[in-house]
């Protein structure tokens, strides 16, 4: 029951007024006492919360002596809710956006929270037209997969670089097999993880097993730029790696200072 009021609530309703609708959905048509007394809404405030309801349409007056109240049934409430939404959603689509001034298009958005974040991405893969970018990590992958490959069926172009999960595929994919995800995640502090759109926006995001995930969106053409090439190098090199042999290429940068540097972020000691 709880839930239910939770959902009643986002949708305008107050806790009382939830109680006393689900109460007259079990008991109708009743007086406001015995609304009162099956729901659990104080008597002092009944009237005023059945006038909310009635006010919603929620509830209707059945004449009669004394006066009861009736339920408007659930289902026709909740197609007139889904409608009343939905016209208020057009209206403000159409009409908020002409309010927007111009927006700069250098302006970084911070993103705090792994839940937050996960749901910029998809925000963001849901709004490609033409092509995507991604570098993403085996525990990031199941919150978007749907949504990229919806966008692959619509016939957007998805190119991934994926880590740590080699069953997976999203759209075009390479994996990153020739540095183990341990030595990845220790120099970049978590899981770096990168989704570009259009050639237009580019979120850049870190997510950890010790702290909340983080991402940066923005529609900078410099950053944009960077993070495009920063994932089709990622691609290309793998690809190369497949082809010389991923111990040819460990042997080599782990015994090279600088490219141990390069690799590990740390120096020979």
């Amino acid at each position: 029951m709880e839930l239910i009021f939770k959902e009643l609530q986002k949708l305008g309703f107050s806790q009382y007024e939830c109680k006393a609708y689900v109460g007259l959905l079990k008991h109708s048509s009743i007086t406001g006492y015995e609304i009162s007394k099956r729901s659990g809404v104080p008597r002092s405030m009944i009237y005023e919360v059945l006038g909310k309801l009635l006010d919603k349409g929620a509830v209707y007056i059945v004449p009669s002596e004394p006066v009861t109240y009736a339920p408007l049934p659930a289902k026709e409430l909740i197609a007139r809710m889904r409608a009343t939404f939905e016209q208020s959603f057009d209206y403000l689509e159409n009409n908020l956006a002409a309010l927007e001034s111009e927006q700069e298009v250098d302006v970084i958005h911070r993103i705090s929270g792994d839940s937050h974040v996960l749901t910029e991405m998809n925000d963001l893969i849901e709004r490609g037209r033409e092509e995507i970018w991604l570098s993403v990590w085996s525990p990031q992958i199941p919150p978007i997969e749907e949504m990229v490959l919806r966008s692959v069926n619509n016939g957007v172009s998805v190119s991934s670089i994926l880590f740590g999960a080699p069953n997976t595929s999203l759209g075009f994919t390479t994996h990153h097999d020739y540095v183990s995800p341990e030595v990845a995640e220790e120099r970049t502090n978590g899981r770096l993880t990168i989704v570009v759109r259009d050639n237009e926006e580019v979120m850049i995001a870190n997510f950890s097993s010790s702290t909340p995930g983080w991402a940066i969106k923005t529609q900078d053409p410099a950053l944009v730029l960077v993070a495009t090439e920063y994932i089709r190098h990622d691609i290309i090199l793998a690809e190369l790696i497949q082809e010389i042999g991923e111990q040819k290429v460990e042997t080599l940068w782990r015994n090279n200072a600088e490219l141990f540097h390069v690799v590990t972020g740390k120096r020979f000691k």
